[in-house]
């Protein structure tokens, strides 16, 4: 696969799927993940229904740049709020977004984030709103701390030391989404384990995870600013989602003028497949409202 530079010293990896001709939906997942987390079935669905759909590991995973010289974040500091030991933040990683789609040369994209992911298409939309025709944000929430809150079990296997090796990767994986996941829909773990494998094997560093972490756990309240987006909005989340409460989806659609909010029943922290057509489908139609 590709990568593109989008600033002195980070560089993605992505990969586009479906006609070079059609408007581009770029996806972007969310903490620790990569982009092999969207689903190829999922993304084709997407591009069947007439889009390119692209998709990238972020920053610090995945075959994008580490950024191994920023070292690992004073996590007690992080903790205790204080947003200077965070060695980047999400607005860096909507900058990166921002300029992955200027490096493509795509002109207007719509966007759609997933959970970390959310929380960087709405800060594009307020940074870079000439780059988007629309943003949808799924399993997310505004930054705001009253709101989209975990219960304790979610972030407690959130938490977790990372995986030692190759042979515990698989197993975690397992208890983490059996955790997170959706009570509403079958739970598939054959593919869960082997997406958990593919991820090792194209390269995991918990050093990059945990600077991830410190930029979600020191992210700003967007509330206000995304009062000024003036772009289609979609919200979708999930009705049993214990790692984001469904009230961070609630806020957001609040937030942003004219969004339109979809909640999935038995839906939690996952993209459980039984979910997918809803989720599909909002996504699709907020795209097709800018058109």
């Amino acid at each position: 696969m590709p990568r593109a530079k989008v600033s002195d010293s980070v560089e993605l990896e992505y990969e586009f799927i479906g006609d070079a001709g059609a408007p581009t939906i770029a996806l972007v997942m969310g903490f620790s993940m990569q982009m092999i987390a969207w689903d190829v079935s999922f993304c084709e669905q997407i591009a069947s229904r007439g889009f390119r759909v692209l998709r990238f590991d972020n920053r610090d995973v995945g075959l994008s740049t580490k950024l191994s010289r920023l070292g690992v974040p004073d996590m007690m500091r992080v903790m205790s709020g204080d947003r200077s030991a965070a060695v980047y933040r999400i607005e860096d990683m909507a900058d990166d977004l921002a300029a992955l789609l200027a490096s493509l040369g795509v002109e207007g994209a719509h966007v759609a984030g997933a959970s970390m992911g959310g929380f960087i298409v709405q800060e594009t939309a307020i940074r870079h709103p000439e780059r988007l025709r629309s943003v949808t944000s799924i399993m997310s929430s505004t930054g705001d701390r009253s709101v989209g809150y975990p219960r304790p079990e979610a972030l407690g296997v959130l938490m977790r030391p990372p995986p030692a090796d190759r042979a515990e990767v698989a197993d975690r994986a397992v208890s983490l989404w059996r955790t997170i996941g959706s009570p509403g829909f079958p739970f598939d773990e054959e593919r869960v384990r082997a997406r958990a494998l593919a991820a090792w094997d194209r390269g995991v560093d918990p050093a990059g995870v945990a600077r991830q972490m410190a930029a979600i756990l020191t992210q700003r309240d967007r509330t206000a600013d995304l009062g000024r987006v003036r772009i289609p909005a979609a919200v979708i989340h999930g009705g049993a989602d214990p790692l984001i409460h469904v009230s961070g989806g609630e806020a957001t659609a609040r937030a942003i003028p004219d969004a339109r909010l979809t909640i999935v029943p038995g839906m939690g922290h996952d993209f459980a497949e039984g979910a997918w057509p809803a989720i599909i489908e909002a996504i699709v139609e907020n795209a097709r409202r800018a058109s």
